[in-house]
Order: C-alpha cells, then sequence, then structure tokens
C-alpha cells in the first residue's frame, strides 16, 4: 500500500499527517454523504504534545474503525485486552480537573473531554484512538488541533444507521456547587442545545453565559477554538497533587488576579464560558450517540455532567434510541452516531 507522509505545522505542535487509503471494508459508502449514516475517519493520522497532568510526551493515532464500533481507546504501551477503553459515560472513574475513563482492569486514559468534543463537532461516529501514555495530549488547550486532524484524516460513510439519544424527559442534578439538566428539545428536531452560565469571583471571568445549538460549523467556529483556563496562584497546589504537571502558556488560558498572562489576550471575550461549553460537549458525547434535546447548567463541570448522564440513562422512561432517518426533516444533520450497545 502507498502512503504519502505529509507533514503539518499547528499551534507549534507538529503534527504528522500519514495519508493512507485505508480498507474499510464493503460497508464504505463512497456516493455523496446522506447524513443518515455512520461515520469514520478515511484515513488514520497521528500527533504528539504534552500531557496536561503529566507533563510527559504522548503520542496519539486516530485510526479508522468499522461500524457500530463507537470511540474506543487502546493504551499501545498496555498488551492484550486490559489496554482497551471504550469511550462510554459508564467508563468514567475521575473527574479532577479532566474526564478520566478506565476499564476493568484498571487500565486509564484521561483528559478525553477535549478529543471527544472534536469527534462530537465533526460528526465522527467511529474510530480507534491509540495513545502511548495514560493522558490525551492536551496541544494548545482546545479542540481545534484535534479538528485540524479530522480534516486532515477526511470522513467517509459506512453502511450502518445512525441513532439518536432523544431525551424525552427532563432529568436534573442539583449540588451545592452547581446544577445541570437534560429535557427534551425545545423545538424538534434540533440537535443538541446547551445553554450555559458560569459565575467566578475572579473579575476577569465574573458572570458569563452562552447558548448554542451544537452542529459542525456552530463547533468549529464558535466553540473549537476556547482554551482551558486556570489561575496562576492554583499552581503550587496542583502540582503538590499530581496534576498540571505540563500545565504552561502555551496550553492554557493562566489568569493572574486581573491580568490573563498568555501574550495576545484571550481568542474571545467570553472564552472561558464557551471553553466550558467545549467541555460539556465532550463529556456528554460519552452517552455514546449524540444527545437531541436541551441542556441546562449553572457552574456544571466534568462531575456533574457525568452525573448527569448516568441518571438519564437510569431512567428508561427518560430517553429513546431513535434512528436518525426520523429526523430527516431536519436542514443539516448536526450530529453522527453509533449503535449504543452500553443502552440498547
Amino acid at each position: 500500500m502507498r502512503q504519502d507522509a505529509i507533514t503539518c505545522s499547528l499551534l507549534g505542535n507538529l503534527v504528522e499527517h500519514t495519508k493512507t487509503v485505508s480498507q474499510i471494508g464493503a460497508s464504505a459508502v463512497p456516493e455523496k454523504p446522506s447524513g443518515l449514516r455512520q461515520t469514520t475517519l478515511k484515513n488514520h493520522i497521528h500527533c504528539s504534545g504534552i500531557g496536561l497532568h503529566s507533563g510527559n510526551k504522548i503520542s496519539m493515532s486516530l485510526y479508522p474503525a468499522e461500524a457500530d464500533t463507537g470511540i474506543v481507546f487502546r493504551r499501545v504501551d498496555i498488551s492484550g485486552h486490559r489496554a482497551i477503553i471504550p469511550a462510554r459515560f459508564d467508563r468514567v472513574t475521575d473527574t479532577r480537573l479532566c474526564t478520566t475513563l478506565a476499564n476493568d482492569d484498571g487500565v486509564k486514559v484521561a483528559t478525553v473531554e477535549h478529543l471527544m468534543a472534536a469527534l462530537a463537532g465533526c460528526e465522527i461516529d467511529n474510530v480507534l484512538v491509540e495513545v502511548n501514555g495514560a493522558e490525551v495530549p492536551i496541544m494548545d488547550g482546545s479542540a481545534e488541533p484535534f479538528v485540524f486532524l479530522i480534516e486532515c484524516a477526511g470522513t467517509v460513510e459506512l453502511d450502518a444507521p445512525r441513532r439518536v439519544v432523544q431525551v424525552t424527559r427532563e432529568v436534573s442534578i442539583m449540588e451545592e456547587a452547581g446544577e445541570a439538566s437534560l429535557g427534551p428539545a425545545e423545538i424538534e428536531p434540533s440537535g443538541l442545545t446547551i445553554d450555559l452560565n458560569i459565575d467566578f469571583k475572579n473579575a476577569v471571568i465574573g458572570q458569563q453565559n452562552l447558548t448554542v445549538t451544537v452542529s459542525s460549523n456552530s463547533f468549529k467556529n464558535e466553540i473549537c477554538r476556547a482554551r482551558t483556563f486556570g489561575f496562576l496562584e492554583d499552581v503550587e497546589a496542583l502540582h503538590q497533587a499530581g496534576l498540571a504537571q505540563g500545565g504552561s502558556l502555551e496550553n492554557a488560558v493562566v489568569i493572574s488576579g486581573s491580568e490573563v498572562l498568555n501574550e495576545g489576550g484571550l481568542r474571545f471575550k467570553d472564552e472561558f464560558v464557551r471553553h466550558k461549553v467545549l467541555d460539556c460537549i465532550g463529556d456528554l458525547y460519552l452517552a455514546g450517540n449524540p444527545l437531541v434535546g436541551s441542556f441546562s447548567g449553572l457552574r456544571t463541570g466534568h462531575d456533574l455532567h457525568n452525573k448527569l448522564l448516568r441518571r438519564l440513562f437510569a431512567d428508561r422512561s427518560a430517553w429513546n434510541l431513535v434512528p436518525l432517518d426520523e429526523f430527516v426533516e431536519m436542514p443539516t444533520p448536526q450530529w453522527q452516531t453509533e449503535d449504543q450497545r452500553a443502552i440498547a
């Protein structure tokens, strides 16, 4: 098989794009995309970067996958079946400053939320993600480098129908720190609408709100470039806790008092709430299928997002698994899906 290696430079990260004509099998559909079938990558692609919390250099490769595979992580530094970690809400084991997945053998992969958001925003259903360590590289702290990777790799439809999780009645989580709810879509069919409010004592952030109906266009134009953020005064405590070992001005917005320390400042005046929406999109894509419904959140984070999904799927009357072709009146399909093995 002939391979053409293409090297692309993005945001200071070296991204090696190995353009391989991948044989997805007889299930690949070459004609014009219908928007009603599952998708995967057309070619495999590789990148490397620093782990935000470990500080280690991490290599990551994305590979095409068969229909109904879903998003699956594989630790190449672990042998055998122990290396496989499905990207599902019921595999979340830690939500301190990131979302961490683990399998039954305790093998983990952390900081998956930005990649998951990019896969959701680019409407990718099935992909094998190989990493050589316990964390996804942070890149520049946003999902934009992952969107770039996916666009370089290209997408292809598979001969299998998509399904969405249609939220049919409201479920909610209310805690002292924040609250979140998922309910039916306000205008059917409308994909997933997110209404998120954040409230920080720091004056640089303060109170911010963003409401967005998630689609490929809205994600790429409004969400994917927003970076993770933190406070300079918290760095020492985080390091002592073994976290943020790889954090820097190259991969996070850093705030000190009333100043943003990054050269060039913010990418959006409300970059903070946009990044929180990005995190929410990635965490909710761990449902295993795109959600059709309305999310509302106040001061939410990875923990609340996961608790909300667990509550949703614990109540069988609150959701239906629906073929996407029942939503064919949608002007532009906003999500891609795979078979919901965990809940069907």
